[in-house]
């Protein structure tokens, strides 16, 4: 992985704030450009406490009045394995702060079946995907993506199988750290993304922040160095306290 490619992809921001703006009008920018182009805007969303501001945003104005929200398609990046009504379910957390409040059709929503057990949830989520694309590339015009602070992202969590896998689809992995299954999006598949957008804040995310961009490609221990796309829009979105380490780094460098 080239670092320093990955360091020019970082843009900080002096508070969270203004990280949760300027994520609003790249995804509001990407979104016209999309429909203007193929008549159509997908996205695939994150979960995570990150972007639910940014989700509330773009359900307030400006910025909802500046989408063609019947045109938006909606897909997430990964799900806990918890009821729908779970407060910890990335679909409703979406759809409580921002989906509820715009008119996407609610047939444009496709959300990760948590109803069915792990193996079948994840197999019938990718059939969802390859319906929809069709004989096109699995390509979506977005995938949002948070950092957690053990180097995760999505469901890629360090020394789960998922790692491996070099297919673009859907699998189902068991975190053992939270007893718990997820569904997650592949690495191959997230990077055949249009953009990929991480959106990382708070001092906790520092060192992993700094890890993961100027550190050794372990991607076994921080999964998010998967995330490497080769003709992909990549950018590291993050607020002054999350950037704190890789900026002194780079200034001693």
């Amino acid at each position: 992985m080239n670092r320093h490619s990955v360091f020019n992809h970082l843009e900080v921001f002096p508070a969270v704030d203004d990280l949760y703006i300027a994520a609003a009008e790249f995804i509001v920018s990407i979104a016209n450009k999309a429909i203007a182009k193929n008549g159509r805007f997908i996205i695939s969303l994150s979960g995570g406490q990150t972007p639910v501001k940014l989700y509330s945003i773009l359900a307030q104005d400006p910025f909802r009045n500046q989408i063609e929200w019947k045109k938006v398609f909606i897909f997430w990046g990964d799900e806990r394995c918890v009821p729908l009504e779970d407060e910890q379910n990335n679909a409703y957390q979406a759809k409580v702060t921002w989906l509820n409040k715009v008119d996407v059709p609610p047939s444009n929503i496709h959300i990760i079946p948590v109803n069915l057990k792990p193996a079948e949830a994840a197999k019938q989520y990718e059939k969802k995907i390859n319906d929809f694309f069709g004989n096109s590339p699995k390509q979506f015009d977005i995938v949002l993506l948070g950092l957690g602070e053990n180097g995760h992202t999505a469901s890629l969590f360090p020394g789960t199988n998922v790692l491996n896998e070099q297919a673009e689809g859907i699998r189902e992995v068991y975190v053992e750290e939270e007893k718990m299954f997820r569904i997650t999006m592949t690495a191959p598949l997230i990077n055949k993304a249009h953009h990929i957008l991480f959106l990382v804040s708070g001092k906790k995310k520092a060192k992993i922040l700094e890890n993961i961009m100027q550190g050794p490609y372990q991607p076994e221990k921080y999964p998010a160095q998967l995330i490497n796309p080769v003709e992909a829009d990549l950018r590291w979105f993050a607020d002054s306290a999350a950037a704190t380490s890789v900026l002194l780094k780079n200034l001693e460098s």
